[in-house]
């Protein structure tokens, strides 16, 4: 190779490594100019806000409110907006700061800020900001934002968090009280009665304080059954609309025109408020019930047999008094809150006292006649039969869990196979009589004081059958 050429490739290796090191030096600039936050980029108050929206590039459609007296969505001044919920997006910007600022950008589109994931817009006093999303650092966990500046910033928090907001997340809901102080409740529709809390009605258990009229005269209702309907209600998630502002048509196609059943409650109003009802409407799809009605009427001609199906497809709706929403209401809630009527609120027990107030037991089985008599009270209750000390707690035991299966007023039609007077250690001396008839070979007929009351399974008969026969026949002492 000639002097000439060495010198000529000489000259064009130190050109590559001049440009190198160009190069290394352009970059340590550039990461020179990336520093540390701390400061705050935004400092407004949130009830300064006038204009607010916002829009994504893959998320729904965009949004934008503005305040008046209130909040209004700028589409239609019907939606009811909740202050609070556009407030809460708001907050982020009375201190809104940086991690790490990227001084003078010259390509936003290493940062997603080209085209952003969102882009927030508001408005406070004269002065309107834009405030663009870029990408998230999955290194540094944090987003790219910019604000219009000419830099990048990585932000301490993720607006995204709350942007990613649709419209049902921001409608003012209507409030569904704590009712765990209800005094009284009320059903019309499918149910017509009522339900009042007090101390003194007539039952046999100190833990009764529901009360109900029947034709029968005033009832006991299980205070567990009540008050876990109340807590239903109370949990209620009213918070996917159907529509935030129902006209008369769409009521209509909801049920709501007429509710298959409305609950009332009257609960102690907050300090301050006057005492008003909370009233729940529920119905479901007029159209599927109709069809779901047919259906179950075609297979009951078909077949009496036919089995319910597992899981069936329901679609409901709440409102709340005279709301212009109408809620999606979910298939659990919407069978759990139409269980209302007396059979599904009363006592399951066939005996309806505590048996530690039962002070004597008189079984009469096999067409004999056994009577259990006791001494002392509560835990140191002592029974006997004829004059020998007995352990009675599988009578107890199986005289307790004789529980209705099926509440009936049909009038016993078998044998009877046991009958059982418990004497009661409570004021005025009362008595109730139980006689447990066979119905067929799975069940019994319950009379209670002379009423039919229920079915109940023939084995809890056969049990309290076979606990007295081993106490008779065995004499089993203390």
């Amino acid at each position: 190779m000639s002097r000439s050429k060495k010198l000529v490739s000489l000259l064009a290796v130190l050109l590559v490594v001049c440009l190198v090191t160009l190069g290394i030096s352009h970059i340590e600039v550039k990461k020179e100019k990336i520093r540390t936050g701390g400061q705050a980029l935004l400092e407004i108050p949130a009830d300064t806000v006038t204009k607010l929206s916002w829009e994504s590039k893959d998320g729904p459609k965009p949004l934008a409110f503005h305040k008046e007296e209130q909040w209004v969505y700028d589409e239609d001044a019907a939606f009811p907006a909740d202050p609070e919920k556009i407030e809460a997006l708001l907050k982020q910007f009375e201190d809104f700061r940086a991690a790490f600022v990227i001084d003078e950008v010259e390509d936003e589109g290493l940062y997603g800020l080209d085209d952003p994931k969102a882009t927030i817009r508001l408005t406070a006093g004269e002065q309107d900001y834009e405030i663009r999303l870029g990408d998230f650092s999955k290194m540094d966990q944090q987003r790219y934002v910019s604000l219009g500046d000419g830099n990048a910033y990585l932000v301490e928090h993720d607006p995204m968090e709350e942007f990613d907001a649709v419209l049902g997340d921001l409608i003012l809901d209507d409030a569904v009280p704590a009712l765990s102080k209800a005094t009284a409740i009320r059903f019309s529709g499918e149910e017509n009665y009522e339900l009042s809390k007090k101390e003194d009605g007539p039952s046999y258990q100190k833990k009764d304080n529901w009360f109900t009229q029947t034709e029968e005269g005033e009832k006991p209702l299980d205070p567990a059954k009540v008050n876990s309907y109340l807590s239903a209600l109370s949990g209620l998630e009213l918070d996917a609309y159907k529509t935030y502002n129902a006209t008369e048509e769409e009521l209509s196609a909801c049920g709501m025109d007429q509710p298959e059943l409305t609950v009332s409650v009257d609960y102690p109003p907050e300090e301050g408020k006057e005492a008003e009802p909370f009233v729940l409407h529920i119905s479901r799809d007029p159209q599927e019930k109709q069809a779901a009605e047919a259906k179950a009427e075609k297979e009951t001609s078909e077949n009496e047999d036919a089995e319910e199906e597992t899981e069936e497809k329901i679609t409901a709706y709440a409102r709340v008094g005279e709301s212009p929403i109408v809620y999606e209401l979910s298939s659990e809630s919407y069978k759990t809150l139409k269980k209302a009527a007396f059979n599904d609120l009363r006592h399951e027990a066939i005996l309806p006292a505590d048996f530690e107030s039962v002070s004597a037991l008189e079984v009469e089985l096999d067409g004999e006649t056994h009577s259990f008599t006791s001494k002392g009270s509560g835990d140191d209750r002592t029974w006997y039969y004829g004059e020998a000390k007995m352990d009675i707690a599988e009578i107890q035991r199986t005289l307790a869990g004789l529980k209705a299966s099926e509440f009936s007023k049909d009038a016993p039609v078998g044998k009877r196979e046991l009958s059982v007077t418990a004497a009661l250690d409570l004021e005025g001396g009362p008595q109730v009589k139980i006689e447990l008839y066979r119905k067929d070979g799975t069940s019994c007929t319950a009379v209670v004081d002379g009423t039919p009351v229920a079915s109940v399974e023939r084995s809890q008969v056969v049990e309290l059958m076979e606990a007295v026969n081993v106490v008779i026949l065995n004499e089993q002492t203390l």
